[in-house]
């Protein structure tokens, strides 16, 4: 036994919690070989511990016998060693930074030999090498041609682990690199007749098919991929019992097919199955037998209620086609199928606490955004009684929706020559002028369609521009590494009130999902189209930066006004409503219907302290008493309007959003309220540099 093996097995003796190379008391320069030797033997894991921390320390003293690792983990024979001591390097963004390479190097070569003699460690050693590709630590070529000659018959053992690995390089690569998909799914095809992995592969390959509908333009193409999915899915939950994960794919199937088919009592049964399923849904994850990092975060289960909502709201008014088509539930769809397979290849390393590497499946859908932003644009225009913006013109943007809806219904071969010269002539100007007033419709619409709306007048092309803005960033991304995380926490908190279940779980956690992302949007104070609630004719007013000479004091209406476009551009415009009176004796500035349930978020402003203590002593009381009448949870949302100076800086979204409880008098139940601050009185970044 080396020096280094002797050490570490006393530490471990002594139940050391966690290990460095200082704890060692080696010389560093004697390690190199002995990293090595240990790292393929059975004190590995205890090793990786040392090695994550010295490149997590940034300790150039031992980062150099620290590299060693790899090569001794390549000569590694214990399946639990190899997987624990991976789990612990890719733990640490920095170590994984730093070997990454020769990590993937050792995983991945003799790897095919390795699959007949010692099939759980190639599974394993495969399994890492998809991880470290998967969130981009290396180029994925040599993952892919070792996916390429893998064998099609091989030990149970091995080829078991194999569908979902495969389902992974699909989700990340379909859309990159044609090689790889067609071995994936040659693979896949193979597996799904092989006893030992048919009902995984059978679901892979179903979602594989439904990841293709997700992407199409045509509404003929979505439903005959969705219906292979159908078939695919319904094979997988037929063959296995509790196969919940395939029931609610076929589920959602059986819903696109109804939308398609305009068949409102399928796509209600539909929504009857997904229900069931979400409630089964903490065992279905336990009976899923996954690794952590192919685990569904909590918070795909928001993505899955969102869609539940949908589609019962499209049941109950499946003639306003208006608010929600069918593409609609396409990217709804697409919001739960990326939530549900998104995957964390990496830790939550020390360097980056609260922050989550997160990797979802790569799904075109430049188009679902362009509807989705058309669909929005279109109700503001439909209904400017409940459009917030000041600067709207309905006549101009009704005008501009018509001529984009006669160039799509029209043939190339029908093009106005005249028009075209005329678009041609002035395109340059047209162009700059879009950019510098509405990048986000520049990026939503193809450039012919761009154009026709860059020829509104600038304040209603900025106020379209909000709408876009609002729309594009109101989507929940599943690997955003800042909201993930957030709601997973405040997810796990309201799962302890006895009353955040069913229906009031599935709506109450969309609608704080909306707000985290309205509170994350409004840190960034470069967008400049950010309204305040002034006269038809005033100027815009970005209501968060400090007022210059001349110009109000920000309101509380203005947040008002802020917040309720927001979610009239988003995926829940159409069920919000402003209440201002006769509210549990009182007024909330926004109320949110979900059918009878209804969820108020009361506005204020505060220009005296902005700390967390202050507001929930301040205004909770009054907030936790509007939800005397309905479900015990509600929204406070603070303009902070304390004076910033250079010095301040800005909070973090999880700095500036929390969960605070407030039990009345004589009451039971605790009454539950998201508080979240928007920061006013701002200064431009540029005046923090000086």
């Amino acid at each position: 036994m080396t020096p280094l093996a002797e050490r570490l097995s006393d530490l471990a003796a002594t139940g050391h919690p966690f290990i460095t190379f200082q704890q060692l008391g080696l010389p560093a320069e004697t390690l190199h070989d002995q990293v090595q030797a240990v790292a393929a033997g059975p004190l590995a894991p205890l090793l990786a511990e040392a090695v994550a921390h010295a490149y997590d320390a940034a300790d150039a003293a031992w980062t150099e016998a620290a590299a060693a690792f790899p090569a001794g983990l390549a000569k590694q024979s214990s399946v639990l060693a190899l997987t624990t001591s991976l789990e612990t390097l890719l733990g640490s963004t920095a170590a994984v930074k730093a070997l990454a390479k020769s990590l993937n190097g050792a995983l991945l070569d003799g790897l095919t030999e390795q699959v007949d003699r010692v099939p759980l460690l190639a599974a394993a050693r495969l399994e890492g090498a998809v991880r470290l590709a998967a969130c981009e630590a290396v180029r994925p070529y040599q993952v892919w041609e070792v996916l390429e000659e893998l064998p099609t018959q091989g030990p149970e053992d091995f080829l078991e682990r194999l569908p979902r690995i495969l389902g992974v390089a699909l989700d990340c690569w379909a859309q990159q690199e044609s090689r790889v998909s067609t071995a994936a799914r040659g693979l896949l095809q193979h597996l799904s007749v092989d006893e030992a992995a048919d009902v995984d592969a059978l679901f892979e390959l179903g979602c594989d098919r439904l990841r293709t509908a997700l992407s199409a333009t045509d509404l003929g193409e979505v439903s005959r991929q969705v219906a292979e999915a159908r078939s695919l899915f319904a094979t997988a939950e037929a063959a296995e019992e509790a196969r919940d994960d395939a029931a609610a794919y076929l589920a959602v199937c059986e819903a696109l097919l109804g939308f398609t088919a305009h068949d409102a009592p399928r796509v209600d049964q539909a929504a009857k199955r997904i229900e069931q399923v979400l409630e089964r849904r903490r065992g279905w994850l336990r009976r899923m037998h996954q690794p952590a990092w192919l685990q569904p975060r909590q918070a795909a289960e928001v993505a899955w209620s969102h869609l539940l909502i949908q589609l019962k709201a499209a049941v109950e008014l499946f003639a306003a086609e208006v608010w929600m088509d069918s593409w609609h539930a396409v990217d709804a769809v697409l919001t739960a199928y990326r939530s549900a397979r998104t995957i964390q290849p990496l830790g939550e390393g020390s360097d980056t606490p609260g922050l989550a590497v997160l990797v979802e499946p790569a799904v075109e859908d430049g188009f679902l955004r362009r509807e989705a932003f058309l669909s929005a644009l279109r109700y503001a225009a439909a209904r400017p009684q409940d459009f917030p913006g000041s600067h709207f013109e309905t006549a101009a943007a009704t005008a501009v929706l018509a001529r984009l809806d006669a160039r799509e219904s029209r043939s190339p071969s029908g093009e106005d020559s005249d028009d075209a010269d005329d678009e041609d002539s002035e395109a340059q100007a047209i162009t700059d002028r879009l950019h510098r007033i509405a990048p986000t419709v520049a990026r939503r619409l193809p450039l012919e369609e761009a154009l026709h709306v860059a020829k509104l007048p600038d304040a209603t092309l900025a106020a379209v521009e909000g709408i876009a803005y609002a729309s594009d960033l109101a989507r929940l991304k599943a690997d955003d590494p800042v909201i993930i995380p957030l709601l997973d926490n405040f997810l796990a908190q309201l799962s302890q009130h006895g009353q955040f279940t069913g229906t009031v779980r599935q709506t109450f956690s969309a609608l704080i999902t909306q707000t985290l992302l309205f509170l994350k949007a409004r840190t960034d104070l470069e967008r400049t189209h950010i309204f305040g609630a002034g006269k038809k004719d005033d100027p815009p007013y970005d209501y968060r930066r400090k007022p210059e000479r001349g110009q109000r004091e920000a309101l509380e209406s203005d947040l008002q006004r802020d917040f309720h476009q927001w979610l009239l551009s988003g995926p829940l415009h159409g069920i919000v409503q402003v209440e201002t009176n006769n509210v549990g004796m009182g007024r909330a500035d926004i109320m949110v219907h979900f059918g009878p349930l209804r969820y108020l978020t009361e506005l204020k402003q505060d220009s005296d302290n902005n700390s967390r203590n202050h507001i929930e002593g301040k205004y909770l009381t009054q907030e936790a008493e509007y939800t005397n009448t309905n479900a015990p949870f509600g929204q406070l949302l603070v303009l902070d309007l304390t004076p910033k100076t250079t010095g301040s800086g800005t909070l973090r979204i999880n700095e500036l959003a929390w969960l605070a409880t407030h039990r009345p008098r004589g009451a039971t139940v605790d009454r539950c309220v998201l508080a979240g601050i928007v920061t006013g009185n701002r200064i431009t970044p540029s005046a923090y540099s000086r």
